[in-house]
Parts: structure tokens; sequence; C-alpha cells
């Protein structure tokens, strides 16, 4: 029974964001991401420092990442990605985010979910479409406040910061072993094609919609500056 429950897990995890969004669902799904990034970005003495935002090469958001489990511990939502161009920040991709922990959990929890790509080797990955955290890619706590220039190891330690905003019964939130993967079809669905470089290297222009996301990104920095 045991062994049943944890293939079922595993299973439940890896299918549960299988299938692609239609246009009007990326578009709430765009909205959700700017107010996360938004919310968490200007918490108070808990935002992201100005110099990370500066730093940062990607920004991907997860709003309402599934975390839960019964023996076998599942993770797993559907985001956005913007990354940096020659002319400011692409059209924001959709993506998957998959995996699970071993433990004993009980319980299910909404985690917003913010990870800032902070060197090229990271956004190597992210371009590559496909990608582990932990395996691929290193990622860890970000610093918060309103300044992280005095300690420099978020500089080097890894390639992805993480800042998370849940509520519920777990602590915290462990990414390792989670699988990134483009959102082929709700990338298709909204621009044209599945080329989710081509949508992040700035090749394919935003939509109407994405803007929202985009504006996001920029209010956020302005805050960070404003906080200073």
């Amino acid at each position: 029974m045991k062994k049943q429950l944890i293939v079922l897990s595993a299973v439940l995890c890896a299918t549960s964001f299988a299938w692609s969004e239609s246009r009007e669902d990326a578009t709430k799904r765009l909205a959700n991401a700017a107010q996360v990034l938004t919310a968490i970005t200007t918490a108070p003495d808990k935002g992201i420092p100005l110099e990370v935002l500066d730093h940062a090469k990607c920004i991907a958001v997860v709003p309402h990442m599934v975390k839960g489990g019964f023996i076998f511990g599942g993770e797993g939502g559907r985001g956005v990605a913007s990354c940096r161009t020659a002319t400011g920040w692409s059209a924001p991709a959709f993506f998957t985010i998959a995996g699970g922990s071993w433990g004993l959990q009980i319980g299910v929890e909404g985690v917003d979910l913010v990870m800032i790509v902070q060197n090229q080797q990271g956004m190597d990955h992210w371009l590559s479409s496909k990608f582990q955290i932990g395996g691929d890619a290193s990622a860890a706590a970000g610093p918060v406040g309103r300044h992280a220039s005095a300690d420099t190891d978020w500089k080097m330690d890894a390639e992805i910061l993480t800042y998370s905003r849940a509520k519920g019964v777990f602590a915290g939130l462990t990414l390792k072993g989670n699988g990134i993967s483009g959102d082929g079809d709700t990338n298709k669905n909204v621009y044209g094609t599945d080329d989710e470089k081509a949508i992040l290297t700035g090749t394919v222009p935003p939509t109407p919609e994405g803007t929202t996301f985009l504006h996001s990104i920029h209010h956020a920095r302005e805050a960070a500056a404003a906080s200073k």
C-alpha cells in the first residue's frame, strides 16, 4: 500500500501540469505573477534588495505553487519568466516546475515563488528550456532587506536565488530536484511558437497582456530603489 501511494503521488506530480492553458488562463497567470512579484519585492524590510534586481539575468515567478503530499511530498506549478536583452526585458515565457522530495509530510500548501537568475550560466540553463535545480543549476535562498552588497556570497554561491511567500503547515521550500520545463503548448497558444529561447532572447515581441508582468519588474526595481 505504501509503495502504491508513493507511485501514485509521483505520477500525479509529473502529470498535473502537463496540459496547455487557454489564452485567457495564460493572461490570468501573467496577472497573478505580476501581483506576486510586486508583493514579494515590496514587503517591508523583507523585500528583494536593489542590488539583486540590478544583477538579475532573468526573473521567474510561480504564483501559488502547490506543495504537499502524504509520505511522498510533491511540488509543482506554472510560472512565467523574462530575461534581459540588449533592449530591456524579453516577452514573458511560460514554464512549468515539478518535482518531489522524500519525507513524512501531510498537507497541501500554496507557495508564491520568485526565482532570480544571477549569472550567465543560470541564464543558459533557462534558455535550454529544460533543466533540474540542484542537478544542472544551483539554487539558494536570496538575501532580503534594503541592502545586499555588503555580503557578496549571493553573487557567487548560486545560479538562482529564491524568494517564497507561504501559508500553511510547511515551514520552508526546498527546490532541489525540481525540474523546470518550457510550457511549449501555452507559449504556442499565446505567441504562435513554442520556441522558449526565441521568446526569452527578445526575438518574439510581448503581447499587450505580457506588458503587465514586464511593468511589475520595472515597478519592483523602482520600489527597491526608493527604499534605499
